[in-house]
């Protein structure tokens, strides 16, 4: 499902991200607590994923080829450039390492404006260092681990894999287990940017009270 529709682990990705933030001794930031502004409105920010002293991080399970809806692939390359013209360092941390030609072409644009990629491996090392010695365990035991046991159950899903749609619901099918997902109007979320964080998530965040 990644490289059908790059928003297939969203949620799995809410998840994790604000764990790993506070993990390595970030926060994540709402738009309107941001200190990264967009370049094409110096008066909106940008959501971020973890903003540690002066290096802005942007979290990813993975990046696929996948399709990218309303510009959000612009979005993306345009992340790193935001944070350089507000002071920050931008840094892309990808935790799968699986390759194809947009990750490599993100991975440029955030080395491009003095920043870093750790993809894979260096991901989690990365993670690791940041987090210290305790963080680091935490880490490992309940989120890269949980994350490698649902990767590695998924390279080992049978072929046979449907997806239907039928009036209002999509109908995955993968052997004899079925999901089913409600699409009618009541039931759908707009494609737009995860519910705010609270006012004070950002309190202790220098510079953004």
């Amino acid at each position: 499902m990644y490289d059908l529709d790059n928003r297939a682990a969203q949620d799995t990705g809410y998840l994790f991200e604000p764990i790993l933030a506070h993990s390595i001794g970030g926060i994540p930031v709402s738009a309107q607590k941001s200190p990264i502004k967009r370049h094409t409105d110096a008066q909106k920010g940008r959501q971020v994923d973890c903003i540690r002293g002066s290096r802005a991080y942007e979290f990813k399970l993975r990046v696929t080829m996948a399709s990218s809806g309303q510009g959000r692939w612009k979005e993306e390359r345009d992340f790193p450039a935001d944070c350089h013209r507000s002071g920050y360092e931008p840094v892309l941390v990808v935790l799968d390492p699986t390759p194809n030609p947009k990750l490599d072409e993100l991975c440029d644009e955030f080395r491009k404006y003095g920043g870093h990629a750790y993809i894979g491996d260096e991901a989690w090392k990365h993670l690791e260092s940041e987090a210290g010695t305790t963080m680091a365990v935490f880490l490992e035991k309940y989120v890269r681990g949980p994350l490698t046991a649902l990767m590695e159950f998924a390279d080992n899903i049978p072929y046979d894999l449907t997806l239907q749609y039928r009036d209002t619901n999509v109908i995955i099918s993968i052997g004899e287990e079925q999901l089913i997902i409600d699409r009618s109007q009541a039931g759908v979320q707009t494609d737009k940017e995860a519910p705010p964080l609270p006012d004070d998530v950002a309190d202790d965040l220098p510079g953004m009270s």
